[in-house]
C-alpha cells in the first residue's frame, strides 16, 4: 500500500511537472511588461520603435506603416503600428490596453501598451494589473506630468516593483545632459517616497532609436543600459505553484450523475485526494477526479491550468467560492480595508453602496468610513468625506454577506479586485486587511440560528432601541427622522417607529386613556426589542408621558434601550404645534391631550436630554447621532486614526 501510494505520488509530480513545462512554453509564459506614462509622451511610438530595431516587425510591415504615415502627409509615425483604433489615430491618443509580442536575444515578450490619457485610466489599470514589470515614460521637454505621477501611484497599488524610467524626447532638448538630470531626479524622488527604486532612468528618442537597442553616440554623458538592456535584466515572478493553493470556482456543472467544478488556479496546486475548503461557506470534501475532454485524465494541476473537477460528496457549491487547502484558507471578513483608485466621475461617499468583485467573486458592500485621500501630486494625506474621479485613497468597506479575502500582498490575484456600480467598473482595489471572524461559529447550519453577534459583525454595528420621549411639538419625530436618513446614508440598518404610524395600525384599536396609553407603549417596546434583535437601530417617537411606561419599555428592551428625552416648554411647543393640536385642545376638540389636560412626567435620569429650544437642528441631531454611536458601535468599530499616520 506504501509502495502504491509512494508511486502515484510520483507519478502526480511528474505530471505536473509536465504541465507547468507545458504551460511555460506557450504564449502565456513570455514575459509581460507595460509602458504607462502621461498623454503625448511617446509611449507608443516607443514600442514601434522597440518593435523595428530588435526585428520583431512582421515582414511587409513597415512599408504599411511608411504608407500610413505618407497618406496622412506626415513623417513616419511609429505609433501607427498598435493604436489600432481610427479614433486613436485621428485624435493620436491611445484608447483601448493593446498587447503585442515581441522576442529579444533573451527571451519572448508581452507588452502591455496602458493609455495615458486620464479618461481611460480604467483601461491602464486594466493592463498594468497583467504586468510583472513596467517603463514609465517621460517627456524629456515637459517633465514630470500630474499624469506621470498618477501613473507611477497605480504602478505601487498594483504592487509592481520593477520600474525603470524611460526620459523620452532627448531629441527635442538637443540631449541636454542636464536636463535629463534634472527629470531623472524629480521621478527619482517622487518614486522614492512610494517606496519605489527605479531599476534605471534611461535617456532615449524614441522616434530616432536613441537608447533604444544600441547606446547613442548621441549621449556620450550616458554609460546606463539601453532599454532592451533593461529589459533582458527584468525578473520574472516566482512561480505561484510555489504558493498555497487558490481556486476561485467559474462555474458548476451537471454532467451525467457528476457535478463538476470549473475554474483557473490562481496559486498553489492540487491533486486528486486533496480535501477542499470551499469559502466562505466553510463546506468541505474531497477531489474525486480532474475531468478532461477528449483527453488522458489527469491526477494533479498546477497554477495557470484551467481544471474541471468532482468532489467525493454532492455539495451545493457555486461561483464566487474559493477552493483551498484546509490549514490555508483565505481570510473569512464582513469588513475589508481596501486602497482604491476611484474612477468614476460621480464622488465616491461614506455610505455609498457597491459591488466589490474580486476573482469570480461579488460581495455587495458600502463605505463604511474613509480614512484618507492621497494627494497624487505631493502623497500627503488628507481627511475628507469624498473621494473624487482619479482619486487614491484608503477606505473601509463592509458587507452584510460573509466576504473570502486574501491580503494584496499574500495573494495578489485574491487580494485585489474591481468596485462596480449598477454593473460598470468604477474603481480598482487592493486588500489591505481583512478583519476576521469567529470562524468556530457555523452561521449557515440550518440548526443554529443567527445570533446578535453576528447580526452585528455583518451590519457593523450592534442594534438598539432609543426612545425620544417629550411634549407633542418638541421635536421628538424630526430628530428621528433625521438620524434615520443620515444613518442609513452611512449604510447602517435603522428604522423609525412613530406614534402616530403605530396608531393607524398595530395599534388601531387603543384610545388615549391611561390604561390604553400603558398598553400602547408595551406594545411598541415589544415590537421595538423584536427590531433591535435583529440588529436594526430603532428610533421610537413617543410622547410616552408617564415615566413608570418608560421603565417598563427599558425592562421589555433590556441592553442598549437608551431613553432621551427632547426637551421643550409648553410655550415653544404650542407657538410650532406642527400638526395643529394644541389648537384643536384648546378648543375643547381633543380630550386628554398631555400638556394641555393631562400632565406630562419628564424623565428623572434619561441617558440624554436634547434641548430644541437651545439648539439648532443641526447640533441637536449630532447630539442625537453622538449618543447612537456610543450605543451601538462594536468594540474598536469608532476608533479614529489621525490622517497623518497614513502610509502609502
Amino acid at each position: 500500500m506504501t509502495q502504491t501510494t509512494s508511486t502515484a505520488a510520483a507519478i502526480a509530480e511528474e505530471e505536473l511537472a509536465s504541465n507547468l513545462a507545458a504551460n511555460t512554453n506557450d504564449d502565456k509564459a513570455r514575459f509581460p511588461f507595460a509602458i504607462v506614462g502621461h498623454v503625448d509622451h511617446g509611449k507608443s511610438t516607443l514600442i514601434g520603435r522597440l518593435l523595428h530595431d530588435t526585428g520583431s516587425l512582421p515582414e511587409g510591415k513597415l512599408a504599411e506603416l511608411k504608407a500610413a504615415s505618407d497618406k496622412r502627409g506626415g513623417v513616419l509615425e511609429w505609433s501607427f503600428l498598435l493604436d489600432a483604433f481610427q479614433a486613436e489615430r485621428d485624435q493620436g491618443i491611445t484608447i483601448d490596453t493593446t498587447q503585442i509580442f515581441f522576442t529579444t536575444a533573451k527571451r519572448r515578450y508581452v507588452i502591455i501598451d496602458a493609455p495615458g490619457h486620464k479618461e481611460f485610466l480604467k483601461n491602464a489599470i486594466s493592463g498594468v494589473a497583467q504586468a510583472q514589470a513596467a517603463f514609465l515614460v517621460i517627456d524629456a521637454a515637459e517633465g514630470v506630468r500630474e499624469q506621470s505621477r498618477r501613473h507611477a501611484l497605480i504602478l505601487h497599488i498594483l504592487g509592481l516593483r520593477q520600474v525603470a524610467v524611460l526620459i523620452n524626447k532627448i531629441d527635442l532638448i538637443d540631449h541636454d545632459a542636464d536636463r535629463y538630470a534634472a527629470v531623472a531626479a524629480e521621478i527619482r524622488h517622487y518614486l522614492g517616497q512610494l517606496g519605489v527604486t527605479p531599476l534605471a532612468l534611461v535617456p532615449i528618442s524614441a522616434r530616432n532609436g536613441d537608447n533604444i537597442a544600441s547606446r547613442s553616440e548621441k549621449t556620450p554623458w550616458y554609460d546606463g543600459p539601453t532599454v532592451v538592456d533593461v529589459l533582458d535584466n527584468f525578473v520574472p515572478a516566482p512561480a505561484p505553484v510555489d504558493q498555497h493553493l487558490r481556486l476561485p470556482v467559474q462555474d458548476v456543472f451537471k454532467f451525467d450523475h457528476r457535478r463538476i467544478v470549473a475554474g483557473r488556479i490562481e496559486s498553489g496546486r492540487l491533486r486528486v485526494g486533496d480535501r477542499l475548503i470551499f469559502s466562505p461557506s466553510g463546506k468541505q470534501a474531497r477531489i474525486a477526479s480532474l475531468e478532461s475532454w477528449n483527453a488522458a485524465p489527469q491526477i494533479a494541476a498546477g497554477a495557470g491550468q484551467s481544471i474541471a473537477l468532482t468532489l467525493d460528496d454532492e455539495l451545493f457549491i457555486q461561483r464566487g467560492d474559493i477552493a483551498a487547502h484546509i490549514e490555508h484558507q483565505p481570510h473569512l471578513a464582513h469588513q475589508a480595508t481596501v486602497r482604491l483608485f476611484w474612477l468614476d466621475t460621480a464622488p465616491l461617499l461614506a455610505g455609498d453602496r457597491l459591488k466589490l468583485k474580486v476573482a469570480t467573486s461579488e460581495y455587495p458592500v458600502f463605505v463604511e468610513r474613509i480614512h484618507a485621500v492621497i494627494d497624487v501630486g505631493n502623497l500627503a494625506a488628507t481627511q475628507s468625506d469624498r473621494i473624487d474621479q482619479n482619486a487614491v485613497a484608503e477606505v473601509t468597506l463592509r458587507s452584510p454577506a460573509l466576504m473570502a479575502l486574501d491580503k494584496f500582498d499574500e495573494f495578489a490575484k485574491t487580494g485585489r479586485g474591481v468596485l462596480l456600480r449598477d454593473g460598470d467598473i468604477v474603481g480598482g482595489a487592493i486588500v489591505l486587511h481583512a478583519g476576521a471572524v469567529d470562524q468556530s461559529r457555523n452561521l449557515y447550519s440550518p440548526t443554529q440560528s443567527i445570533g446578535s453577534a453576528d447580526r452585528a459583525s455583518a451590519n457593523g454595528h450592534r442594534g438598539a432601541v432609543l426612545w425620544l420621549t417629550g411634549l407633542s411639538g418638541s421635536g421628538k419625530s424630526t430628530l428621528a427622522v433625521s438620524a434615520e436618513h443620515r444613518l442609513f446614508q452611512r449604510g447602517r440598518q435603522v428604522v423609525v417607529l412613530d406614534g402616530d404610524t403605530l396608531r393607524q395600525g398595530l395599534n388601531s384599536d387603543l384610545g388615549f386613556s391611561p390604561e390604553a396609553r400603558a398598553e400602547n407603549i408595551r406594545r411598541t417596546a415589544e415590537v421595538a426589542k423584536l427590531l433591535a434583535e435583529t440588529g436594526l437601530i430603532v428610533f421610537v417617537s413617543l410622547i410616552s408621558p408617564w415615566q413608570a411606561d418608560r421603565e417598563k419599555a427599558r425592562r421589555i428592551v433590556g441592553e442598549n434601550f437608551a431613553e432621551i428625552y427632547v426637551q421643550a416648554d409648553i410655550e415653544t411647543c404650542k407657538s410650532r404645534d406642527p400638526k395643529g393640536l394644541y389648537k384643536k385642545a384648546l378648543q375643547g376638540e381633543i380630550k386628554n391631550f398631555t400638556g394641555i389636560d393631562q400632565p406630562y412626567e419628564a424623565p428623572e435620569e434619561p441617558d440624554l436630554t436634547i434641548d430644541t429650544t437651545a439648539l439648532t437642528e443641526e447640533q441637536a441631531l449630532q447630539q442625537l447621532l453622538d449618543l447612537v454611536d456610543r450605543l451601538c458601535a462594536l468594540n474598536g468599530y469608532e476608533s479614529r486614526r489621525p490622517a497623518d499616520s497614513y502610509t502609502i
